[in-house]
C-alpha cells in the first residue's frame, strides 16, 4: 500500500504497512526541535507478522547458491544506488547532518559495504576436508544462524542498517530489523527498496520504541539477535538472548584513547584527532575521548589542538561550512549538556562546553583539561562532541591510563617510533588500534570491541562468519 510521504511505515512480507493498531510516534529534526514525520509503532502483531514472514522466508533463501544471493544482493546494490539522492534526503531530515558529509561518508560508503558483502557471500571458508580418524572422512558446513533479530541505532542511521542487514543476508538468514525510534526513515526506505528486488520475507523493517525492540530481541521464533547501541541495552540484550540460549551480537559503546608521544608529528596529531573526536558531533563508539599526551610536549599539544578545535562549528545541513551537525535527539542533548554541567572543581573547559544557537540540538566543540582518571566524564561515555585532556609521564603510565575504563573497542597511537607504535599495538585492550591516524574504517578489516564494549565483529569475513553456525559432518567409508 501507498503511505503519505510524511508517514514512515513497516516492510513486513515484502508490503508497506502502518502498525496493525494504527499507532504512531512524532520523528524530530535535530536540527529545528519540529516534528517532521510520523512512523509507525509497532507492537506485538507487527513483530509476530515480521517473524512469521522471515520464517517462512528462510528455508528458500538459505538454499540459494551463495552465487545466487550474491546476485540479489547485487540488485539491492543498484537499486539503492538509483535512490542515493532519496536515501540522503531522508537521512539528513531525520538526522539533521551536512548534506555532502552524509552523502560521501554515509550513503554511498554504506552502498559500498553491502557491495563487499555481496561479493563476500561467494567467499566462506572451512577446513579442508580430510581423514582425521582412519577410515572416515570429515568435513565442515558453514551454514546460516536461522532467523536474525536486530536492533540499529540512531548515531548512523543508514549505515548501522547496511551493517546489519549485510553479513546476515549474505550468510543466508533472514532478518527482522528495529531501527532506533528516533531515526527509522532510511532503514525503512531501505526495505521498501529491498522489497523490490529481495523475495518477500527476506528482510523485514520494523519501526517503534524500546518495547519494540524488546519484542523483536526477545521473539522466539529469532535464532540470534544482534544490536549496536550503549552498554546498557546491550546488557538487556544478552539477558533476554540467554533466556533462549539465543546467539547475541554485541557491538557497544566505547571510550577511545589517542596517545600522543613526545616524538610525534604534533600537526598531523592535531588534525587527526580533531576529525577523530568530532566527526558526527562526537556521536561514533570510535570517536576519540580521551587524549593522552606525553607531559614533554603537553602545553604545545594542547594549544594548537585547542586552537584548531575554535576553527570548527557545528551547523544545520543548509550550511556547508559546518564540520558536524546538531545532536541526534533531547536525551541526547540534556545528557551532553549534564556531563560538562556536572564537571569537577579541579576540570577546566578550555573551549565550548555550551550550546549553539536556540533552535535544534546543536552543542559547540568542547575540550577538558584537568581531569582525572576516575572521573565521570573519562570513565563513562559522553556520545558527544566532548574530549578531555590527561597527562602522562612514560609509556608505561600512558598504556595504564588508555586501559584503565570498562571499555576496550577503539584507539590510537600518535610517534614516528616503530618500536613504539607496535609495543602499544599489542598492550592496548581494544578491538582496534590505529596508528598516526583514527576512525578510519574499510569493509575488509573487522570492526568490534572487547571488554564492555561487546563481541562479535562488524565487516570483514569475520562479520560474515558471526552470522553463520559450524557443522561437523563425518562419512564412513564403508
Amino acid at each position: 500500500m501507498n503511505l503519505p510521504a510524511n508517514v514512515i511505515g513497516n516492510v513486513i512480507d515484502g508490503r508497506l504497512v502502518p502498525a496493525a493498531d494504527g499507532a504512531t510516534t512524532e520523528l524530530v529534526d535535530p536540527a529545528t526541535g519540529k516534528v517532521f514525520a510520523t512512523a509507525a509503532l509497532s507492537r506485538e502483531a507487527d513483530v509476530d507478522a515480521a517473524y512469521d514472514a522471515a520464517t517462512r522466508a528462510f528455508p528458500q533463501w538459505r538454499r540459494l547458491t551463495p552465487a545466487a544471493r550474491q546476485h540479489h544482493l547485487l540488485a539491492l546494490v543498484d537499486a539503492l544506488s538509483a535512490r542515493v539522492d532519496d536515501l540522503v534526503e531522508a537521512e539528513v531530515a531525520n538526522t539533521g547532518k551536512p548534506v555532502e558529509l552524509t552523502r560521501t561518508e554515509e550513503i554511498l560508503t554504506g552502498i559500498d559495504h553491502l557491495r563487499f558483502f555481496a561479493g563476500l557471500a561467494r567467499s566462506l571458508e572451512g577446513t579442508s576436508a580430510g581423514e582425521y580418524l582412519e577410515g572416515h572422512t570429515s568435513y565442515v558446513r558453514r551454514e546460516p544462524v536461522g532467523v536474525v533479530g536486530q536492533v540499529a541505532p540512531w548515531n548512523y542511521p543508514f549505515m548501522m542498517t547496511i551493517w546489519k542487514i549485510a553479513p546476515a543476508l549474505a550468510a543466508g538468514n533472514t532478518v527482522v530489523l528495529k531501527p532506533s525510534d528516533t531515526t527509522p526513515a532510511t532503514a525503512a526506505l531501505v526495505g521498501e527498496i529491498a522489497a523490490s528486488v529481495l523475495p518477500a520475507g527476506v528482510l523485514n523493517v520494523v519501526c517503534g520504541d524500546r518495547d519494540t525492540g524488546r519484542l523483536v530481541v526477545g521473539h522466539p521464533a529469532a535464532a540470534m539477535v544482534s544490536i549496536t547501541g550503549s552498554t546498557g541495552a546491550g546488557r538487556q540484550v544478552a539477558a533476554s538472548a540467554a533466556e533462549g540460549l539465543k546467539r547475541a551480537h554485541l557491538e557497544l559503546g566505547g571510550k577511545a584513547p589517542a596517545i600522543v608521544f613526545p616524538d610525534a608529528d604534533l600537526d598531523a596529531a592535531v588534525d587527526g584527532i580533531v576529525t577523530g573526536a568530532f566527526f558526527n558531533a562526537g556521536q561514533d563508539c570510535t570517536a576519540v575521548t580521551r587524549i593522552l599526551v606525553a607531559e614533554e610536549v603537553a602545553d604545545s599539544f594542547t594549544e594548537r589542538f585547542v586552537a584548531a578545535v575554535k576553527e570548527i562549528h557545528t551547523g544545520p545541513p543548509a550550511d556547508e561550512t559546518a564540520f558536524y551537525g546538531p545532536l541526534n535527539n533531547a536525551d541526547q542533548f540534556a545528557r551532553v549538556s549534564g556531563v560538562v554541567a556536572g564537571l569537577p572543581d579541579h576540570a577546566e573547559v578550555l573551549v565550548g562546553g555550551h550550546r549553539v544557537g536556540e533552535d535544534g540540538f546543536f552543542y559547540a566543540p568542547t575540550v577538558v583539561a584537568g581531569v582525572r582518571q576516575d572521573d565521570p566524564v573519562v570513565q563513562e561515555e559522553t556520545f558527544g562532541p566532548v574530549v578531555t585532556i590527561q597527562r602522562f609521564r612514560d609509556e608505561e603510565e600512558a598504556l595504564e591510563l588508555a586501559n584503565g575504563v570498562p571499555f576496550g573497542l577503539a584507539s590510537s597511537v600518535w610517534t614516528r617510533d616503530h618500536a613504539t607504535a607496535h609495543r602499544c599495538s599489542v598492550e592496548l585492550d581494544f578491538g582496534c588500534v590505529w596508528v598516526n591516524t583514527h576512525i578510519p574504517l574499510v569493509a575488509e578489516m573487522p570492526h568490534g570491541g572487547f571488554k564492555q564494549s561487546g563481541y562479535g565483529k562488524d565487516l570483514s569475513h569475520y562479520g560474515l562468519e558471526d552470522y553463520t553456525r559450524v557443522k561437523h559432518v563425518m562419512h564412513a567409508f564403508g
